[in-house]
């Protein structure tokens, strides 16, 4: 026997309001509820959903027409059960959306996951709460003799596709031989900024988090082994050159003291 008592009622109504206010073409609406009101709130709630949506992907948002990226959205919030009440995670909840729950539809670019996490980057680093000033650096310190120190909040990147350059009127539609490396970077200011890696600028961010005690000379000349560079001088001036512009880009704040 079903237990009317006021606070089972009360439950009741309101998961059965939630089911419809998430997914209203398969779940009724509470009986005994005007229409009209439902539908203020399958309106606000939705719209709210698919609002912070557009405005942290853009770019895929203008891969879409307005009907197919309603879809998309409507399809995230139905079918996917976020871990957080926090509305600025929702984000990487849709990019587990699309990892780990979505079935590719015929329409979905092949790139869709990789550009959903480019564009999420820059509202994760916005977000980040790790201070470089908490880091002990000496900002004058010799970056070739001492041990360059990166920012917590320098992100390096790769990615199969160019997600950098995928807008509505360039979309591969298969990979390119070589991977995309990326640079992702928070300021002082809180300004984010993007570079592009070489092949060189990238085995420098990789070793300097792999091998947070070296000096800067011991991984340059590591690199120019690694790449069985014929002059290696010609590796460490470069290299000299690439650290000190990245402390100047605020990449690298200084040499660990």
């Amino acid at each position: 026997m079903p237990d009317n008592t006021a606070p089972e009622a009360l439950a009741r109504l309101q998961a059965s309001f939630a089911a419809h206010i998430r997914d209203p073409q398969s779940q009724p609406a509470p009986e005994g509820i005007e229409d009209r009101r439902m539908g203020i709130y399958r309106d606000l709630f939705f719209n709210n959903i698919m609002s912070f949506m557009s405005s942290n992907f853009p770019v895929l948002k203008s891969l879409f027409s307005d009907e197919a990226w309603v879809e998309l959205c409507r399809d995230f919030y139905s079918e996917y059960r976020c871990q957080t009440p926090l509305f600025p995670e929702l984000p990487r909840e849709f990019l587990k959306y699309l990892q780990d729950q979505r079935q590719p539809r015929r329409d979905d670019p092949p790139f869709m996951l990789e550009l959903a996490h480019y564009e999420w980057v820059e509202l994760a680093l916005m977000l980040d709460e790790s201070d470089p000033n908490d880091l002990d650096a000496d900002p004058d310190g010799d970056l070739l003799n001492g041990i360059p120190l990166m920012s917590p909040l320098a992100w390096p990147l790769s990615y199969t596709f160019p997600v950098h350059q995928i807008r509505p009127d360039f979309q591969p539609s298969e990979a390119p031989e070589e991977p995309t490396h990326l640079l992702v970077w928070r300021k002082n200011d809180f300004t984010i900024k993007f570079m592009e890696l070489n092949n060189i600028a990238l085995l420098l961010l990789q070793k300097m988090k792999a091998e947070p005690q070296s000096t800067g000379l011991v991984l340059l000349k590591a690199i120019a082994n690694d790449i069985q560079h014929k002059k290696p001088e010609v590796v460490i001036e470069g290299g000299a050159a690439l650290l000190s512009d990245l402390k100047n880009k605020e990449v690298i704040l200084g040499t660990r003291l």
